[in-house]
């Protein structure tokens, strides 16, 4: 059923993307980040690297880990995402998602028939790599290789094509996919292109640090936790620890409920079998 509910800041996981032209930095510079995001304990951040063993080239940064993509279709994305969530890794950084697309592309081409309904093949794999990546619970820092982008603009009767900045080499619309981008230049400067975060937006241009990560951190914490309050939850053992924590959380109720009621249905359960047990044992003494 439909219904309002206050609006709230909630603890997230940074979904952000580094985009650049070859040599300006973004493997390393996403290194960097995550070591900042995870307060420099490399041992949860995993690279799923696309190119050619880029990653490899830091690893005096610190003890990392790497899985080495040998086919660049989505699925194969969303394995290597799956198999970095199931080690508990808390940064996954891709480098890059420019080769699911350009796999995808080379798909494209290569069948048959109608080339503008052939897209209906293309796009749900693409859908569901974005989706893998925004419903992860790790942190993502996604790479993506830009080139120089043109338009045509008339004059003097001929159109003439003129330059008019760097774009990703991934979907038309993928900017919109992430809370924060960041671009670097050859020079390794970096500005944002887009920031819902607020940190970066409108500030002049920098170099990136740990500290990129460490104030990514901040902002990613500064929300409301709700896993903290489901584990509060799932630690009460009777109704009256669970009814005054239901009073102390009541804020969250809509989010929460579901929480709520999965408990109150365990302790239920369990003070059942708990009065059967007695009704047993009272039973066999007699």
């Amino acid at each position: 059923m439909m219904k309002l509910r206050k609006s709230s800041r909630r603890q997230a996981r940074i979904k952000m993307a580094l985009q650049g032209p070859a040599g300006s930095g973004k493997t390393y510079s996403s290194l960097l980040i995550a070591k900042g995001l995870v307060n420099e304990n490399f041992e949860k951040v995993a690279v799923i690297d696309s190119e050619k063993g880029s990653s490899d080239l830091y690893a005096d940064l610190g003890n990392y880990n790497v899985v080495a993509l040998e086919n660049f279709s989505p699925e194969t994305y969303i394995q290597a995402i799956e198999l970095c969530e199931k080690e508990g890794m808390e940064v996954i950084i891709i480098d890059s998602i420019t080769h699911a697309w350009e796999f995808l592309l080379h798909y494209h081409g290569s069948l048959a028939g109608n080339s503008f309904t052939n897209w209906n093949k293309v796009t749900p794999r693409q859908r569901a790599f974005m989706d893998k990546i925004l419903n992860s619970d790790a942190h993502i820092i996604a790479t993506m290789r830009t080139k120089q982008d043109y338009v045509l603009n008339q004059k003097e009767g001929k159109y003439v094509p003129e330059k008019v900045g760097l774009k990703a080499v991934q979907r038309d619309g993928v900017e919109y996919e992430f809370t924060l981008i960041l671009d670097l230049d050859i020079k390794h400067f970096a500005n944002s292109s887009k920031d819902r975060t607020g940190l970066f937006m409108d500030k002049p241009e920098f170099k990136i640090t740990s500290g990129v990560g460490k104030q990514l951190y901040d902002w990613c914490n500064s929300g409301v936790n709700f896993s903290r309050m489901r584990e509060q939850i799932k630690s009460c053992n009777t109704h009256k620890q669970l009814n005054e924590l239901y009073a102390k959380l009541s804020a969250y109720a809509d989010d929460l409920n579901p929480d709520f009621v999965q408990q109150q249905n365990l302790i239920k359960n369990q003070n059942f079998i708990n009065l059967q047990n007695h009704s047993k044992n009272g039973t066999t003494s007699n």
